[in-house]
């Protein structure tokens, strides 16, 4: 749609110098044009040959960095003006050009701007300052943008390589944390089939050890695939009993924190809504809290399990009084692979995957996991999860 918006008064703004004359020779071999906003006026890679000058309402430049995403260099109004690289070569537009809103331009094709050239030496003056300033505008943009892409590519690298320290740990502490239990139930296979076992005493301690160390073995196995799993499958919700959970979890740990003199407890609010979950994925999750919590604490210390209900959500917390999580820590303790090996000269096993299997799950139901901790007077962490209500989604 073609109008006249008085370009006399926008010209003078973007070339200044030039004389009424001379900008009404300007608008003679222009055009002006109507845009309504979201309008896609200029895009990057194609080539015209064509230069706007804006009159009225605004424009955003925005130039591509990736297949996903386009980063704003600038927003033009009134007086601004864009495509002027049309107007000295052939080359495709550098950035994208859409209105933000409503917008009215002057435009000005290569033919006719040659023409205004040979009638008027002033009018090139101006342009060519104009562009020169442009381009160095440009310039300045490149060369940032430049800076940008090298100090994302330098967080990309030590991302690499932290991800690849982590790998390196993560096989060697997976080869020790075999190791140990297939030796041990190794050894005893071998008594076992020696015959060197005297009573039934002996055997059922042999069978033990034998039996423990297995089950280690196969639950490492097991939250090494569970954890890939999670990513290939989603389970269907359903209404979940989280306080039947928490007993089952606290029934399983209450031999191993009683070996340390450490009191475990649960307590939980009367009525507790069901949470929208899957049954099985809520109890690894409530699991690795808890045995964090007890590997943690000191000999004789207190975890404590409790569940609370809120508006439309339950709260499953997990509070410890044990080392605690120092600062420069904090950010990692959610990393798969990453774990603490020593604290002040304790050694802890494990290979760094039960807070990362916890965050995951509680991702997958749409729920939140906060942790407050002090270094050195322990951790609680806390599970916000979606209640079921009747007629709630029972999908993931």
């Amino acid at each position: 749609m073609t109008t006249k918006r008085a370009p006399s008064r926008i010209i003078p703004r973007a070339f200044p110098g030039i004389t009424p004359d001379e900008v009404q020779e300007l608008i003679s071999h222009s055009q002006v044009h109507s845009y309504p906003a979201g309008t896609v006026v200029c895009r990057e890679d194609e080539i015209e040959n064509t230069f706007y000058m804006i009159l009225e309402g605004e424009v955003a430049v925005t130039k591509s960095i990736n297949s996903t995403e386009a980063r704003l260099l600038q927003t033009l109004s009134p007086g601004d003006f864009f495509g002027e690289m049309a107007l000295i070569h052939n080359a495709p537009r550098a950035a994208t050009v859409t209105a933000k809103t409503a917008i009215v331009a002057l435009e000005l094709d290569k033919e006719s701007f040659d023409t205004v050239l040979k009638r008027s030496s002033s009018i090139a003056l101006a342009m060519v300052h104009e562009i020169s300033n442009r381009l160095r505008e440009n310039d300045e943009l490149a060369i940032e943008d430049i800076r940008m892409r090298a100090r994302e590519l330098a967080q990309a690298y030590q991302k690499l390589a932290e991800q690849e320290v982590a790998r390196r740990e993560f096989l060697a502490n997976v080869a020790h944390e075999l190791r140990t239990p297939l030796m041990a139930a190794s050894g005893y296979l071998q008594i076992l089939q020696q015959g060197r076992v005297l009573n039934q005493e002996q055997l059922t301690q042999a069978l033990d050890t034998v039996s423990r160390n297995v089950h280690q073995i196969v639950t490492l196995v097991n939250d090494i695939l569970f954890l890939q799993e999670m990513d290939l499958v989603l389970p269907d919700f359903q209404a979940v009993d989280i306080g039947e959970i928490a007993s089952t979890v606290l029934e399983r740990y209450k031999t191993q924190a009683a070996a340390r003199e450490i009191h475990l407890s649960l307590t939980e609010d009367r009525e507790l809504p069901p949470i929208l979950g899957d049954a099985k994925s809520l109890e690894r999750a409530l699991t690795a809290l808890v045995d964090n919590a007890i590997k943690f604490s000191p000999r004789g210390g207190d975890v404590e399990i409790r569940l609370k209900k809120g508006e439309r959500q339950v709260f499953v917390t997990v509070e410890d009084h044990g080392i605690g999580i120092s600062p420069n820590t904090r950010p990692r303790i959610f990393d798969r692979f990453y774990h603490l090996e020593k604290e002040a000269g304790d050694l802890f096993g494990g290979i760094g995957l039960g807070l990362a299997i916890t965050r995951q799950v509680i991702q997958q139901h749409k729920g939140t996991l906060d942790v407050e901790s002090d270094h050195g007077k322990g951790s609680t962490f806390t599970m916000r999860l979606p209640a079921w209500t009747p007629g709630s989604r029972e999908e993931s």
